[in-house]
């Protein structure tokens, strides 16, 4: 069984940066991608960036790609989500997945194993 747990959020200033991790652990493929989504309040949970494990090989949501990085450290089994410039509509649940094949896909259909989330509020 797979545990993501994801941190590093809070409540943070619109402007400045961010970063958070994702922890993975348990029994792992052996090829495998992890991903990071965000649920705003009322919203639908919408992807953001996927990295794949052994490669590093990265793929961004278009509406995203610039202001979000998305990274992994093999030795330390996380991977993280830096976030530039934060705005207001950056408020959200971030949320770390892992694919349930070797692709860095962009559908929740995807992913098998997900975190419970951490909340970054974004403030004036």
């Amino acid at each position: 069984q797979v545990h993501l747990r994801e941190s590093g959020g809070g409540l943070v200033h619109a402007g400045e940066a961010l970063t958070l991790s994702c922890s993975v652990s348990g029994r792992t493929a052996s090829s495998y991608a992890v991903g990071w989504f965000r649920q705003a309040p009322g919203e639908e949970r919408e992807f953001l960036a996927a990295i794949t494990w052994k490669g590093g090989g990265t793929y961004y949501s278009p509406s995203h790609k610039g202001r979000f990085t998305i990274s992994r450290d093999n030795t330390k089994d996380q991977a993280y989500l830096g976030i530039l410039h934060l705005k207001l509509e950056d408020t959200a649940l971030y949320v770390c997945a892992q694919s349930k094949g070797g692709v860095a896909g962009r559908d929740e259909s995807d992913y098998g194993s997900w975190g419970q989330g951490t909340q970054v509020i974004v403030s004036q």
